[in-house]
């Protein structure tokens, strides 16, 4: 829309001083006649704006010019900055870059070294690209109302293939996962991003989105539904008590008498989870659990005493 395009321009001109018709243009997609037409509509709305022609030339805004800024406190604009800033640095989205670049117009210089004290990497350590791009396809697909396709591995290593109405990205414990409304189990499901391979954005397969309260954090809910969670009991190396009451919480931890009580759902993610702590934790409650975790012990055992043969 014409209007929008007019202030976002005004925006990226207050951040960047004199910025070329052909840059405008091309972010823009559209003619160099069409950014001076909005050159033209400026001027005559009464904003300082201006052209020069020749290699050093550009369309810029009078010096001091700026908008006003009282919506938001600059403690505000600085919050609000540093998000979107963090956002962009998993995935793609022209639209939160244009906010972006139009917070930085409409902030003062104590605004922009506020955001510069706090910056949030949310990219893996040596720039994931694959994830990127698949996030960014995700989002894509979410804003779009489009189903998605993938192959899908379970912790079994199993491969299923899904079909999927994606409805929002979420970020746990520093691993990406799509939520959505699986075809194939008929019921709505948290996928871990990792285990997605051969990604395709179904454009001919639209969704009406269903209500959901995302708010509530659903994914959580299903996570502690009683049917899923298994009891256990565990004693830890007392030289461990701090490290159990970071990772499982103070209220969970005996620390006289070295005891953890705590509720986890029970799949292949806690066997692993258990087994990770090696001769730190021993599991004393139930009984099966404790069989599956003797017997993924051995098996591990077992794997290396074949290699030393």
């Amino acid at each position: 829309m014409k209007i929008e395009r007019l202030l976002t321009m005004i925006m990226i001109l207050i951040n960047r001083k004199k910025v070329k018709a052909q840059e405008l243009a091309d972010l823009f997609d559209v003619s160099v006649r069409t950014i001076y037409r909005d050159v033209d509509t400026l001027s005559c709305a009464g904003i300082p704006v201006t052209s020069q022609q020749g290699s050093n030339g550009g369309i810029s805004l009078m010096e001091g010019y700026r908008v006003d800024q009282q919506v938001l406190t600059k403690d505000e604009l600085a919050s609000l900055s540093v998000a979107i800033q963090s956002a962009l640095t998993s995935y793609e989205d022209p639209h939160a870059e244009a906010v972006l670049e139009k917070l930085t117009g409409v902030a003062d210089e104590s605004v922009r070294q506020s955001v510069d004290q706090v910056f949030i990497d949310l990219s893996p350590w040596g720039q994931n690209i694959v994830l990127k791009e698949q996030l960014t396809l995700l989002k894509q697909a979410i804003e779009s109302a489009h189903c998605v396709r993938f192959s899908y591995a379970a912790s079994d290593g199993s491969v299923t293939s899904r079909l999927i109405e994606p409805y929002t990205l979420v970020q746990k414990g520093r691993m990406w996962y799509v939520y959505g409304y699986c075809r194939l189990r008929e019921n709505f499901r948290l996928f871990k991003i990792a285990r997605l391979k051969d990604i395709v954005e179904e454009e001919t397969e639209s969704f009406e989105k269903k209500p959901l309260q995302l708010a509530e954090l659903p994914w959580d809910k299903e996570w502690q539904q009683p049917q899923n969670l298994v009891h256990l009991t565990l004693s830890f190396d007392p030289k461990m008590v701090t490290t159990m009451e970071e990772m499982f919480g103070l209220e969970r931890v005996d620390a006289e008498h070295s005891i953890i009580e705590v509720s986890l759902p029970e799949n292949e993610w806690l066997y692993g989870y258990l087994l990770s702590f090696g001769q730190r934790i021993k599991v004393i409650e139930p009984d099966h659990i404790r069989k599956i975790v003797r017997e993924r012990a051995e098996e591990i055992v077992a794997l290396y005493k074949e290699e030393s043969h």
